[in-house]
């Protein structure tokens, strides 16, 4: 009878699984963020036979004036959840559509202010978070919510089924966040990545518009009652009360900086009650000064109790940050299997390029970090730490430091203009402090690993991750040369930072034609076995096409915005390069198998689910605005393996519609085009001649 039991217990569970579809259901796919799926329909076999199976446009481009829609960034990765594929769009409009047909299911719209509007973080939302009421009757209205943050700064609930306002929720269903000063522009203030849920506890986090000013809005992490909106608790992560020890690591700084901000996703440890999330860098970025010592909580990875806002540990990934390298990813929750036994585990990448390892009980580094000299002597008045922590486990996984002699042209000329700004720059590797004759950043604060974060398969042990490779020059000067600076300067990025004694002006190191000063590649994807502390492939990531005259496709790698996918299947998906592609790599070697055609770039990470037996993968392809990549666009792609009786990729797709086929199709065009305008002056000659 026992037996018979256990065998019934068995069936129940393995016919539910057989059953169940893969889903994703969270921003990074679990809760833990760890970008990995257990759907393996689609391995390195057939992933060639990959078609397109459903485009949804969000009608943006229609709707909204061009000047608008170069201020945008579609970053969003879909959830799915109660039979919908859900989604938000730049405008923070949040659209529910059907999983196997890309069909519209319901539409809310929170009408944020666009016009006479210049926020200087863009328009933008990443995700949304959903969550069941345990104590709702599952039918009732508003029992499952979604739950969504706005360019505004508002934080609104919405039934899941029907997309209407959850009235019970703050006001007639949302909450108004007062940022605690005047804004100095309508974005300085916005919530742009998803919020995350615990228990029944929701909790966002901000982004605040950079180096403007020393007293800027606070990063204040917000947390509200899940089923009335009331708020829970507040934390700050730089301390405010004069009986906090952390006080010491502030000088005076704590009374009037703001920042060190969650932008970036959080990550949440239902089992332990627990949210973990990615600090950034104090007010203003370049100058700390008036903030003298390691600045904690700031650039640091945070435990916090989500019932209470009680912080239980945090790790200092930059200490007295002046460099921009805030932490800016999801920190991924994992777990190893080390020699000692299973471990739990907090995953960081960092601008820098390095991955940190945490312990999720303690935050102290599972493998070796450690606290390194670096170079010293900052602007007057700067207070720069002796040190900062490098781990010595895994490689870093960008290179970190360049001369002159490895300046990059495409000719002689361009080669030697990079070679002599290099040289012209205070430059002595990671952490040389930003100066008045300008200071290399290699990498850049947008390079290394940025907000897509990494993926990390569970099975293998493996981590995924992008990079980016591009130099900043960081130049300061005296605050009161700002006007005229801004003037002189009116496409470069000048900033005030008022209150400090400097501001400062950032630029992208180009040579001439606008390619970057550093030797390619300038987009990698790697793997990375944790355990080892090895890399074990990198790949380029990205072609030329997207900027190139033609469509030239030259395989140089481009820098990302995104992140990868691992999936049970062998593969790594990922977009995030500025060329107009979906890519599938073999997990076990690197190689890139496939690429799918995209409206327009995808500077967003994919997600896939299994939907009534199909596997479909899924990303958001829509352009950015800072990267200066254009058209903007205001797509979403579904991709799947034929059904039964329908057709594989046509041979159009299989040859135009890759990497380089396109610049083949334009050199015939062009070739065609030049024909034909010889043909005719040919013939119009010997019209004339024949005239006369």
């Amino acid at each position: 009878m026992q037996r018979l039991l256990w065998a019934l217990v068995l069936l129940v569970l393995f016919s539910g699984s057989a059953l169940a579809d893969a889903s994703w259901p969270y921003y990074g796919g679990d809760e833990g963020g760890m970008r990995y799926s257990a759907a393996k329909q689609i391995t390195p076999e057939n992933v060639d036979d990959l078609v397109r199976v459903w485009t949804f446009r969000t009608g943006d481009l229609d709707r909204r004036s061009s000047d608008l829609m170069h201020e945008t960034k579609l970053e969003v990765t879909p959830i799915l959840v109660g039979g919908h594929l859900i989604m938000c769009t730049p405008f923070n409009e949040v659209i529910a559509l059907d999983p196997a047909t890309g069909e519209q299911k319901w539409r809310f719209d929170p009408k944020i202010e666009t016009e006479d509007v210049d926020p200087a973080n863009n328009f933008n939302c990443r995700g949304v978070a959903a969550w069941t009421d345990p104590q709702g009757a599952t039918d009732a209205i508003c029992a499952q919510r979604i739950f969504t943050g706005t360019n505004d700064a508002r934080v609104i609930a919405l039934d899941a089924k029907t997309g209407t306002l959850c009235t019970a929720f703050g006001d007639k269903g949302q909450v108004k966040i007062d940022p605690g000063m005047p804004l100095r522009w309508p974005g300085e203030f916005q919530i742009t990545s998803a919020p995350v849920v615990i228990g029944s506890v929701v909790v966002v986090g901000s982004a605040i518009g950079d180096n403007a000013r020393v007293a800027a809005p606070h990063g204040t992490v917000r947390a509200y009652d899940a089923r009335t909106g009331a708020e829970k608790w507040t934390w700050d992560p730089v301390p405010r009360d004069p009986k906090d020890p952390a006080i010491a690591s502030w000088g005076e700084g704590w009374k009037t900086a703001g920042h060190a901000n969650v932008w970036a996703p959080m990550s949440v440890d239902t089992a332990r009650g627990l949210i973990f999330l990615p600090t950034t860098s104090p007010s203003p970025d370049f100058f700390g000064g008036l903030r003298p010592g390691d600045d904690h909580y700031a650039n640091s990875v945070v435990a916090l109790k989500g019932a209470t806002g009680e912080m239980v540990w945090a790790y200092q990934i930059v200490h007295h940050d002046v460099w921009d390298y805030d932490t800016p990813a999801q920190p991924t929750l994992a777990t190893l299997d080390l020699p000692d036994g299973k471990r739990d585990v907090v995953i960081q990448g960092t601008k820098q390029g390095f991955i940190f390892v945490l312990d999720r009980d303690t935050g102290k580094p599972v493998f070796a970090v450690e606290e390194r000299p670096v170079p010293q002597g900052g602007a007057p008045g700067e207070a720069l730490s002796p040190t900062q922590p490098i781990p010595t486990h895994v490689p870093a996984l960008v290179p970190q430091s360049i001369s002159a002699s490895d300046a990059f042209g495409l000719t002689p000329w361009g080669r030697g203009a990079c070679r002599d700004w290099i040289a012209k720059a205070r430059n002595e590797g990671l952490y040389t402090p930003p100066s008045e004759q300008g200071t290399i950043m290699f990498p850049m604060t947008g390079g290394g690993i940025n907000w897509g974060g990494v993926a990390f398969d569970p099975v293998k042990q493996v981590v995924y991750a992008n990079t980016s490779r591009a130099i900043h020059l960081i130049t300061l000067f005296p605050a009161a040369k700002y006007d005229e600076l801004k003037k002189q300067f009116p496409h470069k990025e000048v900033s005030p930072q008022r209150g400090a004694p400097f501001g400062m002006m950032r630029e992208v190191m180009l040579g001439r034609l606008g390619v970057p000063c550093n030797p390619p590649p300038w987009g990698t994807i790697a793997a990375v076995d944790l355990k080892a502390g090895k890399i074990l492939w990198q790949s380029t990531l990205g072609t030329t096409e997207g900027v190139a005259p033609l469509g030239l496709a030259l395989n140089t790698g481009m820098p990302t915005l995104g992140a990868p996918l691992a999936t049970a299947g062998g593969l790594v998906f990922i977009g995030a390069a500025a060329d107009r592609y979906l890519r599938a790599f073999d997990e076990a070697s690197g190689a890139e198998l496939w690429q799918g055609r995209l409206p327009a770039t995808a500077q967003a990470t994919p997600m896939t689910y299994e939907w009534k037996g199909r596997q479909y993968v899924v990303i958001a392809a829509g352009g950015h605005a800072q990267m200066g990549i254009a058209p903007p666009g205001d797509s979403v792609v579904a991709f799947a393996l034929p059904a039964p009786g329908e057709s594989g990729p046509s041979l159009w797709s299989r040859t135009i519609d890759r990497p380089g086929g396109h610049f083949i199709l334009n050199l015939v065009l062009l070739g065609v085009g030049l024909s034909l305008a010889i043909w005719l002056g040919v013939r119009g000659w010997r019209a004339v001649r024949l005239k006369t």
